[in-house]
């Protein structure tokens, strides 16, 4: 069994280990110390006992929580839904990431579909993007957004069923979701992942993220427990055109099977809605053609000249973080890790080096224009057509040829 241990016949009671801990994760009670359900397993007291005799025991691969992983098959990707019940961008491109990863795992992808009354239903398109099931609960409770329903209906089906792999997309809602439903299971979770793989020689489910304020990225696995959880930021996978085809009318493909597995009567609402208020202005993690705009431009006066070529090319304006911090433009206009994850049919990078964190957003983009003056500029070596020169030059020229054809 895993937790934080004390050896009673070495244990002073000097407290260290208490004023150690920042959590009240330990405490000394007479002259020994006991751990508390506020410990995280962090080591601070570990580290800071005199006399060993303190210690951390790990469960190890088929102990615990995790026994037997074999028992544990299949990918869920956890679909959700806009606020008018239609499915989000996001669940097409996991279904096709989690089709590829099923492949090379020789097991099925199946989808978990939690949705209330309203129009649209989404059972019957979501079968027909190539899963081989669909896991369908209509109820009201699930009408909003509400994270502990959803949570202990998918760990219900969860125990039932033994998923090995389950993806979320990173939205609002999916962060707040994913978490819950791995401390409800007792397993680990990698949130925005950039790369998902599956381990040749192990089977595990390689999950890949910047790490370190993005200036590395780092692999991660879950070897002994299950299942594996992650979260993915829209736009990081593009949605193969298999999958979306399949998900229109018309598709010639082979639709999965819908299982009703209703919640449980027991499950109650947390939160009452009163009222909903929509946002204004739509996200640029949906656009279709991208103008993305980075220091290179010169200043904040260039601006209006990039707009210009945005409103030409029919696309968004996106920015990188240091522009947002200046002032330039809003968060809304963010590209990265930490702004928006986009997928583009066409993203124009004007003066963008392309620092790590940077690329980590764009890796969905088809096709990607790179202009800048720096011919070393990382920016480059993801960029499918390279312009080397002054960033206001290039544009203004992009401009004049393309207000020349209309």
């Amino acid at each position: 069994m895993s937790g934080l241990m004390v050896d009673a016949a070495r244990c002073v009671g000097c407290k260290r280990c208490e004023r150690a801990c920042a959590f009240g994760g330990i405490v000394v009670e007479g002259r020994l110390a006991r751990p508390t359900d506020a410990c995280t397993l962090c080591g601070g007291c570990v580290e800071a006992c005199p006399v060993d005799a303190i210690s951390i025991e790990r469960d190890e691969a088929g102990e615990g929580p995790g026994c037997d992983l074999s028992a544990y098959r299949d990918i869920w990707v956890i679909a959700q839904v806009d606020a008018e019940g239609a499915l989000l961008p996001v669940v097409f491109e996991l279904v096709g990431k989690a089709l590829e990863l099923a492949e090379a795992r020789g097991c099925q992808v199946v989808a978990v579909l939690g949705e209330a009354g309203r129009a649209p239903r989404q059972a019957e398109r979501l079968a027909a993007t190539g899963v081989a099931e669909v896991i369908h609960a209509v109820d009201e409770r699930l009408a909003h957004a509400d994270a502990e329903v959803f949570a202990q209906w998918i760990c219900a089906l969860a125990e039932e069923r033994r998923p090995e792999t389950m993806l979320f997309g990173a939205t609002a809602f999916g962060r707040e979701l994913a978490p819950r439903v791995a401390v409800r299971l007792q397993t680990g979770l990698t949130a925005d992942c950039t790369a998902l793989d599956i381990d040749p020689k192990t089977g595990a489910l390689l999950q890949t993220r910047p790490a370190f304020g993005g200036n590395l990225m780092a692999t991660i696995e879950c070897p002994a427990h299950r299942p594996q959880m992650a979260t993915v930021r829209p736009g990081v996978f593009a949605a193969p055109e298999c999958v979306t085809a399949g998900a229109g009318a018309g598709a010639d493909l082979a639709a999965g099977i819908i299982t009703q597995a209703p919640l449980a009567p027991e499950v109650a609402l947390r939160v009452t809605v009163l009222g909903i208020e929509p946002v204004i202005g739509g996200s640029i993690a949906q656009a279709e053609r991208l103008v993305v705009v980075g220091r290179g431009i010169g200043s904040k006066k260039n601006l209006p000249l990039m707009e210009r070529l945005a409103e030409l090319l029919h696309a968004e304006l996106g920015c990188t973080r240091p522009l947002v911090e200046a002032g330039w433009l809003d968060y809304a206009h963010q590209v990265g890790q930490t702004g928006a994850a986009v997928a583009p049919k066409l993203l124009v990078s004007i003066g963008v080096s392309g620092a790590i964190q940077h690329l980590a957003g764009i890796g969905g983009a088809e096709t990607v224009v790179a202009i800048n003056e720096d011919a070393a500029a990382s920016i480059f070596g993801v960029a499918d057509h390279a312009v080397v020169g002054d960033a206001v030059e290039v544009v203004t020229e992009l401009i004049a040829q393309l207000e020349a054809r209309n």
